[in-house]
């Protein structure tokens, strides 16, 4: 019976162009991944700085698993709790400007820890429609009721500021979206705050490193806790999470997916402690993120294509999820990886090519790519 039903639904996916099947990736070199017995240029990751393989961080890394064990082998609250991990929380506490930090041992679990934990029956949600899907799945688990406001609309987020007034109100967005690749108003959202003094939870796990600051993000006069990636332009592996005083000690008492779960590694802690001295170090590579992340939305519109993107997160829009699959696997035979957002990630019909930018891209590389777009797009026009 479940067989039955899993094969349908399998067939159904791929009738309707939403059929997942990535390929499988040998390796990677810098901007390049090796795929089979060829190297095909990436513009599907979110390593935006580069640094997952850059040379003096993986030698940080394996310096601290030479030094520390290789895991935890326990839950922070059992004999897990190590002081270097202590240590690390708080460097990026105050690197952040906040009171308390916490790692996660992902970015979903850290938005379904803090999201079930603190909010509960009789709390009210408001979200950004284009949140992630961990934020989603933590709103659902925490059983408060929650309200979606239009994309990056303040005067729609405003209107459901005013029908809640009188309740207990938290806020949720992104500070750079992770499809749409736009900003969030932060100053839209800092008036409606005064206003209305609600909770704002913000996810700046893509702009963390990338932008603002010393890759200190864009949001933080308006995110009272901010939900951050090592997975992304920091080029390691794990979350943290941002937190005002007395809400760490919360979230060890009461967060089920913090509680039941190993905790990463004291040679992890060490890591990332190294990282915050590389990234408060890396605004060339910022500064050539920007530019180069500019050049292809530019020439890309400047031939006829309609782009979405305030920074290094470009959505191209395709539209129909089954070209949308085409022009990918097409742009592949070009020796060019990049993936098609479809269906749930995206609205039906609404399919695009969500390109990655990196310090690692160059002017030739932005070139080959307009290139390639141009001759394969006009096949499935």
């Amino acid at each position: 019976m479940f067989a039955k039903r899993f094969k349908n639904r399998l067939a159904l996916q791929k009738q309707s162009g939403l059929y997942r099947n990535p390929p499988e990736i040998r390796g990677k070199e810098g901007k390049y991944l090796l795929i089979g017995n060829r190297k095909v240029l990436n513009f599907a990751s979110n390593d935006y700085l580069g640094l997952s393989t850059s040379y003096e961080l993986r030698q940080k890394v394996a310096r601290n698993f030479r030094k520390y064990s290789t895991s935890s082998s326990s839950s922070r609250l059992v004999s897990g709790n190590y002081s270097v991990i202590t240590r690390a929380e708080k460097e990026y506490a105050e690197y952040f400007g906040y009171a308390d930090a916490l790692f996660f041992p992902s970015g979903y679990q850290a938005n379904v820890g803090i999201l079930s934990t603190f909010f509960e029956q009789g709390d009210t949600l408001i979200f950004d429609k284009h949140i992630h899907a961990s934020s989603v799945k933590g709103m659902t688990l925490s059983g408060a009721n929650f309200l979606g406001y239009n994309h990056n609309s303040m005067s729609h987020l405003s209107r459901r500021l005013k029908a809640n007034n009188q309740k207990q109100v938290a806020v949720l967005t992104e500070s750079l979206f992770s499809m749409d690749g736009d900003f969030l108003d932060v100053d839209g959202l800092g008036e409606l705050k005064k206003l209305h003094s609600f909770l704002s939870i913000v996810d700046e796990a893509h702009a963390f490193g990338a932008v603002g600051e010393n890759g200190r993000g864009i949001a933080r006069d308006v995110a009272d806790i901010a939900v951050g990636t090592f997975g992304k332009a920091m080029g390691l592996f794990g979350a943290f999470v941002l937190l005002p005083e007395g809400l760490k000690e919360y979230l060890f008492n009461f967060s089920s997916p913090l509680i039941y779960t190993t905790t990463l590694p004291e040679a992890h802690a060490a890591s990332t402690m190294d990282l915050l001295q590389i990234i408060s170090k890396s605004e060339d590579k910022r500064k050539h993120l920007r530019g180069i992340s500019h050049l292809l939305k530019e020439g890309l519109m400047r031939e006829g294509f309609k782009v979405n993107g305030d920074a290094h997160i470009l959505a191209l829009e395709i539209g129909d999820e089954d070209r949308a699959v085409k022009v990918s696997r097409s742009l592949l035979e070009k020796n060019i990886f990049v993936l098609p957002a479809r269906y749930p990630t995206v609205p039906m019909g609404r399919a695009i090519l969500r390109i990655g930018m990196t310090a690692s891209h160059t002017e030739d590389d932005v070139k080959h790519f307009i290139n390639s777009i141009k001759e394969v797009y006009k096949k499935f026009e």
